[in-house]
């Protein structure tokens, strides 16, 4: 069956990114737009495959946040999704449109993600509904993920105001049952001149910013008033105010307290909250990352606890919820074996074998370069054995930092950048305009998966292809560089080792902005790379090592060690994709593709 065919009333489980898609359809919007970014990924790629809503992938946050902008302002109830750093891009319209307001429903989905799972920080987005002052929703399982985005657009409506519903990685990724509805069919009622409304000119932004004032203080009394905050009666002796996943891990700890869960987290319901707070004897606040609801309760004079007890980093979890609630004595201490952590070895992520990107770092890291790296999967050569990626910021942050490490002659080896082929669409394509305005000597890198690689295989202006699969123009990155002045282009096999090592030297070498382009897609997609295995040769073996340095996981020591006690390596060759970096760099040529090896055999026999 698919969600499509789903019947009314029935019950089925989904993720909170999956339950957010069939809440969209059930709440009758009519657009989303999206950048992809783990954890919020899956809620685009799941509301492509339901009818009725116009969906697509946008080359960044900020245009992704702008197109369903527009959608809201021609009457279309629109939703824009992302992950926590992709607001720090959006943030722009974000802001503006706070006061502009809406016209058909528009929500904001800003997926945290609390102990950086895959991510180049932490920060809390909660702080941006404040920042903003928009109305936030943080639903707590996938049940409130969809009911909430009608919700979400009934307040976006009524209050006239953008909505942003904070996820977290949790959130996203748990599985829930959730009891689906009938699905709505709002009309789109298009786009009406007001020029006072939507031209935010100095003239008409001051008294919109008027508006936006009176408007928190009717969202503050509604909050005081709306169910989605509710109290839970239980032991007075403790009072608990939460939100989102930390609600959950709140009730777990401490199953027959008295809890006040926010769902509609900002502007607070103080005085709800003061109530609450004067008919218990300890009032504990539980949330992940930022003090955001102890420092509202503390300002407003209600006395409460919370990061004394929880962390201020990480993401929140049963055991650390058990823990500070032990700490705060509202339990009897668990024992300690209970609360340790059990000793897990360390799995480090790497490139995947057969990686096109492998063989670049490599030669890099063997030329003695600097290396300013950028957001995707090829970050890991940051990592041992390779380390030879030197900075990672934020998306489009490669080229910025080499063009500025450039101006002011601060490294005296070759200088590269390096980026993907979404990232530079994202955001690299203003750096290089820079760079070759302002004349740098900087040569950058375009590591050209034809995919969105590292987020899970999403197509991008570049592939051809829109989201819903239909035939598009495709970017020609060869032909963009050149428009932007870059003269000292080359394109090149990843997979000959011999000539990228060449192609990186005349490059070192030229004066001026150099672009250097991969022509080897991701080894996963279209298809995985599934080439003839190799094989290492004991016998021949010295134990020299340099295949383990290039940091393929389908290479580990065998077990055997040579006369001078040197390990040798051993290829599984189940994970071996065939790229042949292992024996073109080996220095005794010890390492035979499968069939090779085994006609090797047969004259030996």
């Amino acid at each position: 069956m698919t969600l499509q065919e789903m019947r009314v009333e029935e019950i089925i489980l989904l993720s909170g990114n999956e339950a957010i898609a069939q809440g969209a359809r059930a709440a009758g919007v009519h657009f989303a737009a999206a950048y992809p970014g783990t954890p919020s990924t899956e809620i685009l790629e799941n509301i492509a495959r339901l009818p009725g809503i116009k969906s697509q992938w946008s080359p960044n946050e900020k245009v992704a946040f702008e197109v369903a902008m527009g959608a809201s302002f021609a009457g279309a109830r629109s939703i824009c999704c992302m992950k926590h750093v992709g607001v720090n891009v959006a943030a722009d319209p974000l802001m503006t449109m706070a006061y502009t307001g809406v016209k058909g429903g528009f929500m904001l989905v800003s997926a945290d993600d609390p102990e950086m799972h895959s991510s180049q920080n932490e920060q809390d987005n909660r702080m941006y509904s404040k920042f903003a002052k928009i109305p936030m929703l943080e639903p707590a399982d996938s049940q409130e993920c969809y009911d909430w985005v009608e919700e979400a657009m009934l307040i976006s409506e009524r209050f006239d105001t953008p909505v942003l519903m904070r996820m977290t990685t949790r959130i996203s990724h748990s599985m829930g049952t959730v009891k689906i509805r009938e699905w709505k069919d709002i009309p789109v009622t298009g786009f009406e001149v007001d020029i006072a409304k939507y031209v935010m000119m100095p003239n008409f932004a001051k008294p919109r910013h008027q508006i936006v004032l009176k408007r928190l203080e009717a969202l503050r009394q509604f909050s005081e008033e709306t169910p989605l905050n509710r109290i839970e009666w239980g032991d007075k002796k403790v009072g608990v105010v939460t939100s989102g996943v930390s609600y959950q891990h709140a009730k777990e700890a401490l199953p027959g307290a008295s809890f006040l869960k926010l769902g509609f987290s900002y502007p607070m319901p103080l005085k709800k909250i003061a109530e609450f707070a004067g008919q218990v004897e300890q009032l504990v606040v539980v949330e992940e990352l930022e003090p955001f609801i102890e420092e509202g309760l503390k300002v407003a004079g209600i006395q409460c606890e919370g990061k004394k007890y929880f962390p201020i980093y990480g993401e929140l979890n049963p055991t650390l919820t058990e823990q500070g609630c032990a700490d705060a004595g509202l339990l009897t201490p668990v024992v300690e074996e209970m609360l340790e952590a059990a000793s897990v070895m360390p799995r480090p992520p790497v490139l995947c074998p057969g990686c096109s990107h492998r063989s670049v770092f490599y030669a890099l890291r063997r030329m003695g370069t600097h290396v300013t790296g950028d957001i995707g999967c090829y970050t890991l050569a940051a990592l041992p054995p390779l380390e030879a990626m030197h900075t990672c910021v934020c998306m489009g942050a490669s080229i910025g930092v080499s063009n500025g490490i450039a101006q002011v002659n601060g490294s005296k080896r070759p200088l590269f950048a390096v980026i993907g082929d979404s990232t530079f669409l994202h955001s690299g394509i203003t750096g290089l305009l820079d760079a070759v305005y302002n004349k740098s000597n900087v040569n950058i890198i375009i590591l050209d998966n034809r995919i969105t690689a590292m987020t899970g295989g999403q197509v991008h202006p570049a592939t051809g292809r829109t989201l819903s699969g239909v035939e598009t123009d495709q970017v020609n990155f060869i032909a963009l560089v050149k428009a932007l002045g870059v003269r000292h282009i080359v394109e090149f096999d990843p997979y000959d080792h011999n000539g990228v090592r060449k192609v990186l030297k005349d490059a070192a070498e030229y004066e001026g902005v150099s672009v250097l382009v991969t022509t080897r897609p991701c080894m996963l997609f279209p298809k995985k790379l599934t080439g003839e295995p190799y094989a290492i040769v004991a016998e021949e073996c010295n134990g020299c090592g340099v295949c383990l340095k290039i940091g393929c996981p389908a290479i580990s020591n065998s077990g055997k060690y040579t006369a001078k006690e040197l390990a040798i390596p051993a290829i599984d060759q189940s994970l071996c994709t065939g790229c042949d970096l292992c024996s073109i760099i080996c220095p005794v040529n010890c390492i035979y593709a499968k069939a090779e090896l085994d006609q090797k055999e047969e004259v030996t026999s």
